[in-house]
This record gives C-alpha cells, structure tokens and sequence, in this order.
C-alpha cells in the first residue's frame, strides 16, 4: 500500500491539470498553428506555456491502483493493477476473466 502522501500529490496534480485544462488546449492548439510562422506572437504564446506550473502538465499524472496504490502494471480498463486483478480473477469477482489453462 502506498503512503497517503503519494495519494495526496497526484490527486492535487490532477486538479490542477483540469483546472488549467481549456487555457492549456488554447495555448497548445495556437503553439501547433503558429509553429510554421516564426512571428513575435509565438514567442508570446511560448512565455506563456512556461509560466504554468509543473504539476498542471498532463504528463505528471500517473496511473496508480485505486485499491492498493501501486504505480505499475496498471490496466486502464479497471483502474487496478496486474496483482489485484489476478486475485480478483481467481475468486470469480472480475465477470468475464478468468485463468487461461491449456
């Protein structure tokens, strides 16, 4: 289990990512169109982009497991990881999944 600190971080690095989510696709969409045209706005849109935090960038965000808190080996499908699943699976509470054998 993960420490409820490591929780914490991510939920507020989540938080911030959507808070700043529609500033952040604007200055994302004119940086890709502006990109060709090497004008004085892009270098604007550029200070811009540098001035959000660290932890309201999308890739700081990570995957962790809902029920044990472990960063890797986690299926998106159901938000829990590879070791969770496979006990899961074995008692039959995952409908669908069960253990190949041939």
């Amino acid at each position: 289990m993960s420490k409820i600190s490591i929780f914490q971080r991510e939920k507020k690095r989540f938080f911030m990512f959507f808070k700043n989510y529609s500033k952040y696709k604007y200055l994302k969409n004119n940086l890709k169109n502006n990109s060709k045209k090497k004008v004085f706005g892009y270098f604007n849109l550029t200070i811009d982009f540098q001035k959000f935090s660290r932890n309201s960038n999308p890739t700081r965000i990570r995957n962790r497991c809902y029920l044990t808190g472990r960063s890797r080996g986690v299926f998106r499908r159901f938000g829990i990881s590879r070791c969770v699943i496979k006990n899961l699976a074995f008692k039959g509470f995952i409908p669908g999944l069960f253990k190949a054998s041939w």
